[in-house]
Protein backbone atom coordinates (compact mmCIF):
# COMPACT_ATOMS: atom_id res chain seq x y z
CA UNK A 1 0.00 0.00 0.00
CA UNK A 2 1.78 3.17 -1.33
CA UNK A 3 2.50 5.95 1.96
CA UNK A 4 0.38 9.03 1.03
CA UNK A 5 1.35 12.73 2.17
CA UNK A 6 -1.66 14.98 2.81
CA UNK A 7 0.13 18.72 2.37
CA UNK A 8 -1.49 21.98 3.50
CA UNK A 9 -4.97 20.33 4.90
CA UNK A 10 -6.99 22.08 7.27
CA UNK A 11 -7.79 19.79 10.21
CA UNK A 12 -9.69 20.84 13.26
CA UNK A 13 -9.00 24.68 11.98
CA UNK A 14 -5.35 24.47 11.66
CA UNK A 15 -2.95 24.25 8.26
CA UNK A 16 -1.87 20.80 8.82
CA UNK A 17 0.21 17.67 6.98
CA UNK A 18 -1.02 14.46 7.21
CA UNK A 19 0.88 11.33 6.66
CA UNK A 20 -0.60 7.71 5.94
CA UNK A 21 1.20 4.95 5.78
CA UNK A 22 0.46 1.08 6.45
CA UNK A 23 -3.69 1.97 6.21
CA UNK A 24 -3.50 4.11 9.13
CA UNK A 25 -2.86 7.59 10.23
CA UNK A 26 0.74 7.73 10.98
CA UNK A 27 1.99 11.31 11.74
CA UNK A 28 0.10 14.99 12.26
CA UNK A 29 2.01 17.62 12.13
CA UNK A 30 1.50 21.68 11.52
CA UNK A 31 2.12 22.21 8.28
CA UNK A 32 5.64 22.02 6.70
CA UNK A 33 7.47 21.07 9.79
CA UNK A 34 8.32 17.51 10.41
CA UNK A 35 7.20 16.16 7.55
CA UNK A 36 8.44 12.77 6.72
CA UNK A 37 11.32 12.40 4.63
CA UNK A 38 9.14 11.93 1.07
CA UNK A 39 10.58 9.19 -1.92
CA UNK A 40 9.50 8.10 -4.93
CA UNK A 41 6.57 5.98 -3.50
CA UNK A 42 4.86 8.52 -1.35
CA UNK A 43 1.88 9.66 -3.24
CA UNK A 44 2.21 13.46 -2.38
CA UNK A 45 -1.55 15.62 -2.76
CA UNK A 46 -1.36 19.60 -2.23
CA UNK A 47 -4.60 19.85 -0.27
CA UNK A 48 -4.33 23.91 -0.31
CA UNK A 49 -7.82 25.34 0.15
CA UNK A 50 -9.31 22.09 1.24
CA UNK A 51 -10.26 20.46 4.60
CA UNK A 52 -10.23 16.89 6.03
CA UNK A 53 -12.86 15.42 8.15
CA UNK A 54 -13.15 11.62 8.61
CA UNK A 55 -15.12 9.43 6.62
CA UNK A 56 -18.51 9.05 6.93
CA UNK A 57 -20.04 5.63 8.52
CA UNK A 58 -23.58 4.60 7.41
CA UNK A 59 -25.17 2.48 9.94
CA UNK A 60 -28.25 1.07 8.47
CA UNK A 61 -28.86 0.40 4.74
CA UNK A 62 -29.59 -2.28 1.85
CA UNK A 63 -27.08 -1.48 -0.39
CA UNK A 64 -28.31 -3.59 -3.47
CA UNK A 65 -31.82 -1.76 -3.19
CA UNK A 66 -29.79 1.32 -5.46
CA UNK A 67 -31.38 0.01 -8.57
CA UNK A 68 -34.85 -0.12 -7.02
CA UNK A 69 -35.28 3.48 -5.95
CA UNK A 70 -38.80 5.34 -6.72
CA UNK A 71 -40.64 1.72 -7.75
CA UNK A 72 -43.02 2.24 -5.19
CA UNK A 73 -43.62 5.54 -3.98
CA UNK A 74 -46.14 7.63 -1.81
CA UNK A 75 -46.86 4.20 0.19
CA UNK A 76 -46.82 3.62 3.67
CA UNK A 77 -44.32 0.45 4.96
CA UNK A 78 -46.06 -2.74 5.57
CA UNK A 79 -47.83 -1.68 1.81
CA UNK A 80 -44.12 -0.86 0.34
CA UNK A 81 -42.88 -4.10 1.62
CA UNK A 82 -44.92 -6.37 -0.39
CA UNK A 83 -43.86 -5.01 -3.54
CA UNK A 84 -40.35 -4.91 -2.47
CA UNK A 85 -40.42 -8.83 -1.06
CA UNK A 86 -41.74 -9.28 -4.60
CA UNK A 87 -39.06 -7.74 -6.86
CA UNK A 88 -36.66 -9.28 -4.15
CA UNK A 89 -37.45 -13.29 -5.21
CA UNK A 90 -36.74 -12.25 -8.53
CA UNK A 91 -32.68 -10.92 -8.02
CA UNK A 92 -29.69 -12.78 -8.56
CA UNK A 93 -26.27 -12.45 -7.43
CA UNK A 94 -25.06 -11.03 -10.41
CA UNK A 95 -28.06 -8.35 -9.83
CA UNK A 96 -26.46 -7.83 -5.77
CA UNK A 97 -22.94 -7.56 -7.01
CA UNK A 98 -23.42 -4.36 -9.60
CA UNK A 99 -26.40 -3.42 -7.57
CA UNK A 100 -24.01 -3.13 -4.89
CA UNK A 101 -21.24 -1.30 -6.97
CA UNK A 102 -23.34 1.06 -8.04
CA UNK A 103 -24.36 2.11 -3.83
CA UNK A 104 -20.55 1.52 -3.38
CA UNK A 105 -19.92 4.29 -6.05
CA UNK A 106 -22.95 6.40 -4.86
CA UNK A 107 -21.37 6.18 -1.25
CA UNK A 108 -17.55 7.23 -2.33
CA UNK A 109 -19.25 10.18 -3.76
CA UNK A 110 -21.12 11.44 -1.12
CA UNK A 111 -18.19 10.93 1.55
CA UNK A 112 -18.80 7.54 3.19
CA UNK A 113 -16.22 5.03 4.06
CA UNK A 114 -17.58 2.39 5.77
CA UNK A 115 -21.58 0.92 5.85
CA UNK A 116 -23.58 -1.41 8.03
CA UNK A 117 -25.78 -3.57 5.50
CA UNK A 118 -28.47 -5.70 5.76
CA UNK A 119 -29.27 -7.27 2.29
CA UNK A 120 -29.64 -10.91 0.66
CA UNK A 121 -25.87 -12.61 -0.80
CA UNK A 122 -23.87 -10.33 1.42
CA UNK A 123 -20.52 -11.75 0.12
CA UNK A 124 -21.39 -10.68 -3.13
CA UNK A 125 -21.95 -6.96 -1.59
CA UNK A 126 -18.77 -7.14 0.22
CA UNK A 127 -16.81 -8.39 -2.86
CA UNK A 128 -18.40 -5.51 -4.73
CA UNK A 129 -17.47 -2.89 -2.32
CA UNK A 130 -14.34 -3.96 -1.59
CA UNK A 131 -13.29 -4.00 -5.12
CA UNK A 132 -13.72 -0.56 -5.16
CA UNK A 133 -11.92 0.25 -1.73
CA UNK A 134 -14.85 0.76 0.22
CA UNK A 135 -14.96 -0.73 3.90
CA UNK A 136 -18.53 -3.13 3.92
CA UNK A 137 -19.65 -4.28 7.25
CA UNK A 138 -22.35 -7.16 6.18
CA UNK A 139 -24.49 -8.99 7.83
CA UNK A 140 -26.28 -12.53 7.16
CA UNK A 141 -30.71 -11.67 7.13
CA UNK A 142 -32.90 -13.79 9.27
CA UNK A 143 -36.15 -13.33 7.54
CA UNK A 144 -38.29 -16.19 7.91
CA UNK A 145 -41.60 -14.70 7.92
CA UNK A 146 -43.10 -17.73 10.41
CA UNK A 147 -42.26 -20.27 8.30
CA UNK A 148 -40.37 -23.36 9.71
CA UNK A 149 -39.27 -24.43 6.19
CA UNK A 150 -37.62 -20.83 5.54
CA UNK A 151 -36.01 -21.01 9.26
CA UNK A 152 -34.13 -24.47 8.86
CA UNK A 153 -33.12 -23.35 5.02
CA UNK A 154 -31.54 -19.99 6.89
CA UNK A 155 -29.87 -21.41 10.22
CA UNK A 156 -27.98 -23.63 7.59
CA UNK A 157 -27.05 -20.61 5.54
CA UNK A 158 -25.89 -18.46 7.91
CA UNK A 159 -23.69 -20.93 9.02
CA UNK A 160 -21.89 -21.01 5.44
CA UNK A 161 -21.93 -17.45 5.85
CA UNK A 162 -20.05 -17.50 8.65
CA UNK A 163 -17.49 -19.89 8.01
CA UNK A 164 -16.59 -17.92 4.91
CA UNK A 165 -16.49 -14.95 6.58
CA UNK A 166 -13.97 -16.19 8.50
CA UNK A 167 -11.16 -15.40 6.34
CA UNK A 168 -12.11 -11.70 5.55
CA UNK A 169 -10.21 -9.01 7.46
CA UNK A 170 -10.93 -8.02 10.94
CA UNK A 171 -12.20 -4.75 9.86
CA UNK A 172 -14.63 -5.93 7.37
CA UNK A 173 -17.33 -7.36 9.81
CA UNK A 174 -19.43 -9.60 9.51
CA UNK A 175 -23.31 -9.72 11.85
CA UNK A 176 -26.64 -11.40 11.82
CA UNK A 177 -29.75 -9.19 10.95
CA UNK A 178 -32.95 -10.21 12.67
CA UNK A 179 -35.62 -8.22 9.71
CA UNK A 180 -37.79 -7.42 12.44
CA UNK A 181 -39.78 -8.78 15.36
CA UNK A 182 -43.29 -9.04 12.53
CA UNK A 183 -41.38 -11.00 10.12
CA UNK A 184 -38.99 -13.40 12.14
CA UNK A 185 -40.29 -15.79 14.29
CA UNK A 186 -39.43 -16.06 18.05
CA UNK A 187 -37.78 -19.03 17.92
CA UNK A 188 -35.62 -17.70 15.38
CA UNK A 189 -34.89 -14.31 16.93
CA UNK A 190 -33.41 -16.68 19.66
CA UNK A 191 -31.97 -18.81 17.79
CA UNK A 192 -30.00 -15.75 16.09
CA UNK A 193 -29.39 -13.77 19.29
CA UNK A 194 -27.66 -17.00 20.65
CA UNK A 195 -25.80 -17.97 17.23
CA UNK A 196 -24.49 -14.25 17.42
CA UNK A 197 -23.29 -13.72 20.53
CA UNK A 198 -21.48 -17.11 20.99
CA UNK A 199 -19.68 -15.80 18.31
CA UNK A 200 -19.05 -12.27 19.26
CA UNK A 201 -21.26 -11.20 16.66
CA UNK A 202 -23.05 -8.24 15.97
CA UNK A 203 -27.21 -7.90 15.77
CA UNK A 204 -29.16 -5.65 13.40
CA UNK A 205 -32.44 -5.18 13.93
CA UNK A 206 -35.51 -2.95 12.68
CA UNK A 207 -37.35 -1.67 16.07
CA UNK A 208 -40.27 0.16 16.53
CA UNK A 209 -40.07 1.53 13.27
CA UNK A 210 -43.78 2.24 12.52
CA UNK A 211 -46.79 2.93 15.10
CA UNK A 212 -48.11 -0.17 13.51
CA UNK A 213 -45.55 -2.21 14.42
CA UNK A 214 -45.78 -0.81 18.16
CA UNK A 215 -49.45 -1.66 18.03
CA UNK A 216 -49.29 -4.85 16.91
CA UNK A 217 -46.83 -6.30 19.35
CA UNK A 218 -48.45 -5.10 22.35
CA UNK A 219 -51.67 -6.73 20.60
CA UNK A 220 -49.65 -9.74 20.46
CA UNK A 221 -47.71 -9.89 23.10
CA UNK A 222 -49.68 -9.04 26.40
CA UNK A 223 -49.66 -5.21 25.71
CA UNK A 224 -45.29 -5.46 25.49
CA UNK A 225 -43.79 -2.92 23.08
CA UNK A 226 -41.45 -3.80 20.38
CA UNK A 227 -38.42 -2.53 23.23
CA UNK A 228 -39.59 -4.14 25.94
CA UNK A 229 -40.23 -7.79 23.99
CA UNK A 230 -36.82 -7.85 22.82
CA UNK A 231 -35.69 -7.14 26.24
CA UNK A 232 -38.02 -10.44 27.72
CA UNK A 233 -36.72 -12.16 24.90
CA UNK A 234 -33.19 -10.95 26.21
CA UNK A 235 -31.65 -9.21 22.97
CA UNK A 236 -31.03 -6.10 23.90
CA UNK A 237 -27.41 -5.59 24.75
CA UNK A 238 -24.22 -3.59 23.48
CA UNK A 239 -23.91 -5.66 20.75
CA UNK A 240 -27.57 -4.69 18.88
CA UNK A 241 -27.89 -2.07 16.52
CA UNK A 242 -31.32 -1.07 16.57
CA UNK A 243 -32.35 0.39 13.15
CA UNK A 244 -35.25 3.40 13.35
CA UNK A 245 -36.07 3.17 17.03
CA UNK A 246 -38.85 6.25 16.25
CA UNK A 247 -42.11 5.15 18.42
CA UNK A 248 -40.62 4.69 21.71
CA UNK A 249 -41.59 4.97 25.50
CA UNK A 250 -40.44 6.25 28.07
CA UNK A 251 -39.72 2.73 29.42
CA UNK A 252 -38.45 2.27 26.36
CA UNK A 253 -35.44 4.52 26.55
CA UNK A 254 -34.72 3.28 29.74
CA UNK A 255 -34.04 0.22 28.66
CA UNK A 256 -32.47 0.76 25.80
CA UNK A 257 -29.97 3.22 28.07
CA UNK A 258 -29.46 0.61 30.42
CA UNK A 259 -28.44 -2.24 27.92
CA UNK A 260 -26.54 0.45 25.92
CA UNK A 261 -27.56 -0.65 22.71
CA UNK A 262 -27.25 1.43 19.46
CA UNK A 263 -29.80 3.43 17.74
CA UNK A 264 -29.57 4.24 14.12
CA UNK A 265 -31.79 7.14 13.08
CA UNK A 266 -32.43 6.98 9.20
CA UNK A 267 -34.48 10.62 8.72
CA UNK A 268 -35.21 10.42 5.01
CA UNK A 269 -36.35 6.80 5.06
CA UNK A 270 -39.43 7.59 7.63
CA UNK A 271 -40.36 10.63 6.50
CA UNK A 272 -40.68 9.51 3.00
CA UNK A 273 -42.71 6.44 4.39
CA UNK A 274 -44.82 8.80 6.94
CA UNK A 275 -43.08 6.53 9.62
CA UNK A 276 -43.04 8.92 11.64
CA UNK A 277 -40.29 11.96 12.69
CA UNK A 278 -40.47 12.32 16.33
CA UNK A 279 -37.25 10.80 16.95
CA UNK A 280 -36.18 11.52 20.48
CA UNK A 281 -32.34 12.37 20.08
CA UNK A 282 -31.85 13.98 23.43
CA UNK A 283 -33.88 11.68 25.28
CA UNK A 284 -31.73 8.46 24.19
CA UNK A 285 -28.31 10.75 24.31
CA UNK A 286 -29.76 11.62 28.19
CA UNK A 287 -30.56 7.84 28.65
CA UNK A 288 -26.59 6.60 27.38
CA UNK A 289 -27.97 5.30 23.83
CA UNK A 290 -25.07 5.38 21.58
CA UNK A 291 -26.95 7.53 18.40
CA UNK A 292 -25.62 7.06 14.89
CA UNK A 293 -26.65 8.14 11.82
CA UNK A 294 -28.10 5.96 8.65
CA UNK A 295 -29.94 6.34 4.96
CA UNK A 296 -31.59 3.66 4.75
CA UNK A 297 -31.91 1.87 1.46
CA UNK A 298 -32.79 3.92 -1.91
CA UNK A 299 -35.67 2.03 -2.78
CA UNK A 300 -36.86 4.17 0.59
CA UNK A 301 -34.95 7.09 1.09
CA UNK A 302 -33.90 7.23 -2.65
CA UNK A 303 -29.96 7.60 -2.26
CA UNK A 304 -27.21 6.51 0.23
CA UNK A 305 -26.05 10.58 1.24
CA UNK A 306 -24.87 10.76 4.74
CA UNK A 307 -24.68 14.89 4.07
CA UNK A 308 -28.24 15.33 3.44
CA UNK A 309 -29.35 12.83 6.26
CA UNK A 310 -27.05 14.67 8.71
CA UNK A 311 -29.04 18.03 7.77
CA UNK A 312 -32.36 16.71 7.27
CA UNK A 313 -32.41 15.10 10.94
CA UNK A 314 -30.91 18.07 12.65
CA UNK A 315 -33.12 20.13 11.02
CA UNK A 316 -36.68 18.18 11.65
CA UNK A 317 -35.06 17.84 15.43
CA UNK A 318 -35.42 21.46 16.06
CA UNK A 319 -38.38 22.03 14.27
CA UNK A 320 -40.50 19.31 16.02
CA UNK A 321 -38.74 20.30 19.31
CA UNK A 322 -39.32 24.31 18.65
CA UNK A 323 -35.89 24.28 19.69
CA UNK A 324 -33.22 25.76 17.43
CA UNK A 325 -30.44 24.34 19.95
CA UNK A 326 -31.78 20.27 19.52
CA UNK A 327 -28.58 18.02 18.03
CA UNK A 328 -25.46 20.58 17.87
CA UNK A 329 -23.14 20.21 15.29
CA UNK A 330 -20.55 18.30 16.94
CA UNK A 331 -22.97 15.53 17.77
CA UNK A 332 -24.95 15.21 15.17
CA UNK A 333 -20.92 14.79 13.13
CA UNK A 334 -20.19 12.29 15.72
CA UNK A 335 -23.55 10.55 15.13
CA UNK A 336 -22.45 10.61 11.30
CA UNK A 337 -18.96 9.01 12.51
CA UNK A 338 -17.17 8.26 15.17
CA UNK A 339 -20.14 6.84 17.01
CA UNK A 340 -20.69 4.81 14.24
CA UNK A 341 -16.97 3.00 14.81
CA UNK A 342 -18.19 2.66 18.16
CA UNK A 343 -21.33 0.73 17.46
CA UNK A 344 -19.15 -1.45 14.75
CA UNK A 345 -15.67 -1.68 17.12
CA UNK A 346 -13.92 -0.35 14.24
CA UNK A 347 -10.41 2.06 14.61
CA UNK A 348 -11.76 4.73 12.51
CA UNK A 349 -14.37 8.07 12.97
CA UNK A 350 -11.68 9.82 14.30
CA UNK A 351 -8.73 11.65 12.69
CA UNK A 352 -6.15 11.43 15.11
CA UNK A 353 -2.34 9.53 15.01
CA UNK A 354 -2.95 5.57 14.60
CA UNK A 355 -6.38 5.66 13.61
CA UNK A 356 -7.44 3.83 10.03
CA UNK A 357 -7.17 6.60 7.35
CA UNK A 358 -10.56 7.27 6.74
CA UNK A 359 -10.13 10.72 5.11
CA UNK A 360 -12.64 13.01 3.36
CA UNK A 361 -11.13 15.60 1.52
CA UNK A 362 -13.61 18.86 1.20
CA UNK A 363 -13.03 21.48 -1.43
CA UNK A 364 -13.63 24.40 0.45
CA UNK A 365 -12.46 27.19 -2.41
CA UNK A 366 -16.16 27.76 -3.47
CA UNK A 367 -19.45 29.92 -2.41
CA UNK A 368 -20.66 27.38 0.09
CA UNK A 369 -17.60 27.82 2.70
CA UNK A 370 -17.33 32.05 1.80
CA UNK A 371 -17.81 33.31 5.35
CA UNK A 372 -16.47 33.72 8.76
CA UNK A 373 -18.91 30.75 9.82
CA UNK A 374 -16.77 27.28 11.50
CA UNK A 375 -16.52 24.74 8.65
CA UNK A 376 -18.68 22.17 10.21
CA UNK A 377 -21.65 24.52 9.88
CA UNK A 378 -20.83 25.40 6.54
CA UNK A 379 -20.27 21.64 5.61
CA UNK A 380 -23.52 20.48 6.90
CA UNK A 381 -25.58 23.40 6.64
CA UNK A 382 -24.93 24.74 2.84
CA UNK A 383 -22.94 23.08 1.33
CA UNK A 384 -23.52 19.55 -0.71
CA UNK A 385 -21.49 16.34 -0.90
CA UNK A 386 -19.84 17.08 -4.40
CA UNK A 387 -17.77 19.43 -2.70
CA UNK A 388 -16.10 15.87 -1.43
CA UNK A 389 -13.40 15.92 -3.66
CA UNK A 390 -11.15 13.05 -2.73
CA UNK A 391 -11.69 10.34 -0.69
CA UNK A 392 -9.36 8.10 1.02
CA UNK A 393 -10.44 4.86 2.78
CA UNK A 394 -8.26 2.44 4.60
CA UNK A 395 -4.95 4.16 3.70
CA UNK A 396 -6.16 3.62 0.13
CA UNK A 397 -7.51 6.92 -2.60
CA UNK A 398 -10.78 5.55 -3.72
CA UNK A 399 -11.53 8.94 -5.23
CA UNK A 400 -9.64 11.40 -6.24
CA UNK A 401 -10.42 14.96 -7.80
CA UNK A 402 -14.21 13.52 -7.96
CA UNK A 403 -12.97 10.64 -10.05
CA UNK A 404 -13.62 6.99 -9.09
CA UNK A 405 -11.70 4.44 -11.27
CA UNK A 406 -13.86 2.19 -13.06
CA UNK A 407 -17.06 4.31 -13.01
CA UNK A 408 -18.23 4.33 -16.52
CA UNK A 409 -18.12 0.08 -16.48
CA UNK A 410 -20.18 0.02 -13.20
CA UNK A 411 -23.24 2.30 -14.55
CA UNK A 412 -22.81 0.32 -17.92
CA UNK A 413 -22.98 -2.88 -16.39
CA UNK A 414 -25.89 -2.06 -13.72
CA UNK A 415 -27.98 -0.54 -16.68
CA UNK A 416 -27.54 -3.70 -18.49
CA UNK A 417 -29.04 -5.88 -16.00
CA UNK A 418 -31.48 -3.31 -14.25
CA UNK A 419 -34.39 -4.51 -17.03
CA UNK A 420 -33.90 -8.10 -15.10
CA UNK A 421 -35.90 -6.96 -12.36
CA UNK A 422 -38.84 -5.50 -13.66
Amino acid sequence: MKPILLKNIILNGSLSDIFVCDGLISKISKAGQEVPAIDSGVEVMDCSGKTAFPGFINMHTHSAMAMMRGVQEDTALHDWLAKIWGMEAKITPDYIYWASKVAALEMIKTGTTTFYDQYWFSPTTRKAAMELGINPCVTYVVLDRHDKEAAAFQKDECEQYYEMSKSWKEDSAFGISIHAIYSVSEPMILWATEYARKRNLLIHIHVSETLKEVEDCKAAHGGLTPVEYLDRLGVLGPDVIAAHSLWLSDSDIQLLGERKVNCVHNVNSNLKLASGYMFKYQELSDAGVNICLGTDGSASSNNLDMLEAMKTSALLQKVWRNNPEAWPLEELAASATSNGAKALRLNTGVLEVGKRADILIVDTDNTFFLSPAPFLANFVYSAHSDCIDSVICGGRIVMKNRVVHGEKEILENARKIMNDLN
